[in-house]
């Protein structure tokens, strides 16, 4: 392919790589250059890059970027969720006085690197991708850099991700030396007939790695920490996308480079994601700063989503592909309705603050309800259909004890957001009541809110056959 062409196909990754120069030399020089402008600017270019991602399809770069169904399937989602935390965070830096041109800049250079994750078809795109988002997740999880808990955040992620990428690193050369490829097509032909104990030894330390990435259970260690404290709406964007582009790369690296390997490599999915599971409906019953609570429920749905592909089949991977994109419409949701709340100019972000919430604003109380009930699976919100999915590719390929299993984990960690209800609905409010929120931030919460039900029965009439036609992409070419 000539070059014009292979720069037809990563016309989404230009959009995005040209935007985050511009805005950046832009915001350098010019004495205009604030926040809301670039921002601006910012989600009208995200949203361009989301249209591109529905071009052109092939393969690019002799086989390192991959453009398919899969790929502009979660592009959009990307996109997308990269394009609501843009207003989300606006708002919330300006009254802190710590509003800089750098944050939209940020979010589109790490949407880039999730988009290369997404349509990686070799081991060197992968790293590039995974550490492309990497870097600008460290730098905005440390945004607030004069409040102490933003910088240790910032670093614990940034030494633990630089533990995993060389974990990550290590698995892909073990990988490269056994099958003579980075490529995820030669390494497939490699391994038909099953992985060699070389092979199979570099696959878990990639995969090591790559739980890093979703925060799977035992290398979730960063998780709690990182959400508690980076700002509010950033978190809220890097629980979101970052996750949905991580899972799909796994799905790329195992269902593309080891089809002939699914028998070995779905033991360490499927301990990876009952350990997940477990890790977070107990854990998370301790906890009382949401934000953490919250961390620990992520960690318990990405479980439920590696459960989905450790099925190995095509309707596993639609089921994480549909668990995904309805869990990051949950999670920004609540991490809206937390960027929303505030006392006195102070964030409410532990269970006490929630007392009496329903009287003082019932609105935001009423959409946190939604998604309490959509994350611990009550039909017919979001996230019932989201693990309706993943426990039927988990009993169709044979796994119905590991289905079993993860769902009376779900309810275990149905206590700690029927605890959050109660408090909301119940308990006699303490302290004034909470500030005005921004109405871009409400638009977003109640809108999430709706989509979580009832929206969501008419999504799932179009978002069931297009995931589907996204899981067809999967499989060696």
């Amino acid at each position: 392919m000539t070059f014009s062409q292979n720069f037809a196909l990563a016309l989404p990754e230009a959009i995005l790589a040209a935007s985050a120069l511009v805005l950046l030399i832009y915001g350098a020089f010019s004495p205009r250059s604030t926040l809301a402008v670039n921002a601006g600017g910012a989600l009208a270019l995200v949203l361009a890059a989301a249209a591109a991602a529905f071009g052109k399809q092939g393969i690019a770069f002799h086989g390192a970027f991959v453009a398919d169904n899969a790929s502009a399937f979660a592009k959009v989602a990307i996109y997308l969720a990269s394009a609501v935390a843009l207003p989300m965070a606006g708002r919330w830096f300006e009254k802190r006085g710590e509003a800089k041109f750098e944050f939209p800049v940020l979010v589109i250079l790490a949407a880039l690197g999730m988009g290369m994750m997404v349509s990686a078809g070799d081991l060197i795109a992968l790293y590039i991708g995974i550490e492309l988002q990497s870097l600008a997740l460290y730098v905005l999880a440390a945004f607030r850099r004069d409040d102490a808990k933003g910088s240790e955040a910032g670093l614990k992620y940034f030494v633990l991700g630089a533990l995993s990428s060389g974990m990550l690193l290590y698995g892909a050369s073990l990988i490269y030396g056994f099958a003579g490829s980075t490529r995820f097509h030669d390494i497939s032909m490699s391994v038909h007939a099953g992985a060699g104990n070389g092979v199979l030894f570099g696959l878990v330390f990639l995969l090591c790695g790559l739980a890093f990435k979703v925060s799977a259970a035992p290398f979730h260690m960063w998780t709690p920490d990182v959400y508690e404290g980076a700002p509010t709406p950033v978190v809220g964007f890097f629980a979101a996308a970052p996750k949905l582009a991580a899972m799909v790369l796994t799905a790329r690296v195992l269902v593309d480079a080891f089809p002939g390997a699914t028998g070995q490599w779905r033991q360490v999915v499927v301990a990876l994601g009952l350990t997940s599971a477990f890790w977070g409906a107990y854990a998370g019953l301790a906890q009382t700063n949401l934000k953490r609570l919250w961390a620990y429920s992520s960690i318990a749905n990405v479980g439920y989503a590696l459960i989905g592909l450790a099925a190995g089949t095509q309707a596993g991977v639609q089921s994480m592909l549909m668990f995904m994109v309805l869990y990051m419409v949950d999670v920004t949701g609540f991490f809206a309705c937390l960027t929303a709340l505030e006392r006195d100019g102070k964030p409410m972000e532990t269970l006490s603050d929630m007392a009496g919430l329903i009287k003082t604003r019932p609105g935001i109380a009423l959409a946190m309800t939604a998604f309490s009930l959509s994350a611990l699976g009550l039909p017919p919100f979001s996230g019932f259909w989201a693990k309706f999915y993943v426990f039927k590719a988990a009993i169709g390929s044979g796994l119905g004890w590991v289905a079993a299993v993860a769902l009376v984990f779900s309810v275990v960690g149905a206590f700690y957001y029927l605890r959050l209800i109660k408090t909301m609905w119940f308990d006699p409010a303490e302290g004034a009541a909470a500030d005005k929120p921004a109405f871009e931030v409400k638009a977003i919460a109640y809108g999430a809110a709706l989509f979580s039900f009832p929206l969501v029965l008419i999504a799932l009439v179009w978002l069931d056959p297009v995931s589907r036609l996204a899981a067809s992409a999967f499989g060696p070419s």
